[in-house]
């Protein structure tokens, strides 16, 4: 969420894989006459996967932190239940 209250909508997995995959398939074309086609193509997909599978958790873990850091904690309130209440008036 930004600081207007709306969400912010993050691009799906399947989209952060495949712009992996058409960026390493790029930047690796030099190599389709070594390997095959087929081959450097399986072996980008995995790749790709791998990335954006670690790319996720990390959103993820980042999401959870800024709501940790957002949520105060509430204060405790001494009840007459309270042990340390309870020896302090003996």
């Amino acid at each position: 969420m930004n600081q207007q209250g709306t969400e912010v909508t993050l691009p799906s997995k399947k989209q952060v894989r495949k712009e992996i995959f058409e960026k390493l398939s790029g930047a690796l074309a030099e190599y389709k006459q070594e390997l095959g086609e087929k081959k450097l193509a399986t072996r980008v997909k995995k790749a790709s996967k791998l990335i954006s599978r670690d790319l996720e958790k990390a959103t993820r873990r980042q999401r959870q932190k800024t709501k940790k850091s957002v949520v105060p904690k509430a204060k405790r309130v001494k009840s007459a239940n309270d042990k340390s209440a309870q020896k302090s008036d003996h």
